[in-house]
């Protein structure tokens, strides 16, 4: 297959004499060159959002994200969705991470694995992907047989299905209802995708994951509202996250906290309505567990009488 054409396998003028260059010299150039990143993802937020917004309806429904990926691509995938579960308080299946070779190809690559359609169709059938399901593709090419497959099979469930690549007119686009495409321009080492790549897509799945949760009701104002505790560095954040949405002192957060064994989002409405425990609760469920929501209700409750 001649990957010549790809935009992310062409040379970059700017970087010819790399390796002429002292160390300072080779990472700034690297620094210019990460530099076009973000604007190149700029151009792609309006289909970056339609994706969001089908996600967070799909999740809201009883679906799932499921990022797919080879590589670096995977590995990008994969540490998105591994994050959600402490970052947000949800299920780990609820955003699923699959890498062409299985788990143990984040550590170490599994050749050939990415060139087999089958695998992308039987990993999503270890899943037991459904119609409910949004099937995102990542390949910094845009051309991964592993993606393709996976994608035909998840349109014949009438999955959502979405890409991620870093070339204009991907292959990969085609099998997509939603096709995100990146021109980054060429790397500064040529072909090596992990770069500005890598760079776009781990900023566009953080913008996919983020957003989503976002309009789920994981976060109030810009706080981590369902945080999980695991940890005394997680205790301490989330009587943090109560003490700034509320303005209460240290003593109150802990109070708090602990009556409401953990609950972030039940601690912040107990001392923002000054209420108890099954009172937030109700506000909560009655708001589908925005916070917000919680709160405008009750003040719009209080007017009213």
């Amino acid at each position: 297959m001649d990957l010549s054409k790809l935009g992310t396998e062409t040379r970059n003028q700017n970087t010819y004499d790399l390796d002429e260059l002292s160390a300072l010299e080779i990472i700034q150039k690297m620094n210019d060159e990460d530099k076009k990143v973000a604007y190149a993802v700029e151009k792609e937020l309006p289909t970056i959002a339609k994706l969001i917004e089908k996600c967070a309806n799909a999740i809201q429904e009883g679906g799932r994200i499921v990022y797919m990926g080879a590589g670096t691509s995977g590995r990008l995938g994969l540490l998105d969705s591994v994050e959600c579960p402490p970052t947000f308080g949800v299920e780990p299946d609820l955003v699923i991470g699959l890498i062409a070779g299985g788990d143990n190809a984040f550590i170490k690559a599994v050749e050939g694995a990415e060139d087999k359609e089958e695998l992308g169709v039987e990993d999503l059938k270890k899943i037991n992907c459904n119609s409910k399901d949004i099937v995102i593709g990542l390949a910094a090419s845009g051309r991964t047989p592993y993606i393709i497959g996976a994608l035909k099979y998840a349109r014949q469930l009438n999955c959502t299905t979405a890409t991620v690549s870093c070339n204009k007119g991907a292959v990969i686009s085609s099998y997509a209802d939603i096709a995100i495409e990146v021109d980054n321009g060429p790397e500064a080492l040529t072909g090596s995708t992990r770069l500005k790549s890598g760079t776009s897509q781990k900023m566009i799945c953080n913008m996919i994951s983020t957003a989503t949760m976002v309009l789920c009701g994981k976060v109030y104002q810009n706080l981590m509202v369902d945080v999980k505790q695991t940890n005394e560095k997680l205790v301490n954040r989330a009587e943090r996250i109560i003490m700034e949405a509320t303005n209460c002192s240290k003593e109150v957060a802990t109070q708090v906290r602990i009556e409401s064994e953990g609950r972030v989002k039940v601690a912040i409405v107990m001392v923002l309505l000054n209420c108890d425990v099954k009172t937030a609760e109700k506000r909560l469920e009655n708001s589908k567990g925005y916070v917000r929501g919680a709160i405008e209700c009750q003040k719009n409750y209080l007017s009213q009488i």
